[in-house]
């Protein structure tokens, strides 16, 4: 990721609009800002699963990812499976391992790709 010069921003994410994306099962909750210019643009997210989430697709794009609330399984596409709790991260390049993400109870995501 090549963050371009873009001027310094406080978000406050209760004011950010919500946008649903349905999953296989259940629903995503997207608070989305854009930073930067063209193919160096930063997505900057606050994601918020329902209970019973499970992603549509196996996803390629790199991200880092940190949980604030809940519990999120990301399965890889060779099986391995990794859970994240409060306070927990994980980072994965562009085409790097295709991930899909799993929620039973929900989850809150900060994600930055």
């Amino acid at each position: 990721m090549k963050m371009d010069a873009f001027p310094f921003v406080t978000i406050d994410w209760n004011t950010v609009e919500r946008t649903e994306h349905k999953g296989a099962t259940g629903c995503a909750y997207w608070r989305t800002r854009f930073f930067g210019k063209g193919e160096n643009r930063i997505r900057v997210r606050m994601v918020e699963y329902t209970p019973g989430y499970l992603a549509d697709h196996w996803c390629e794009k790199g991200h880092i990812l940190f949980c604030l609330q809940g519990e999120l399984k990301t399965t890889l596409q060779d099986g391995r499976t990794f859970v994240l709790t409060p306070g927990m991260s994980y980072q994965v390049g562009d085409n790097a391992e295709a991930h899909q993400s799993q929620t039973d109870t929900g989850a809150t995501l900060f994600i930055v790709d």
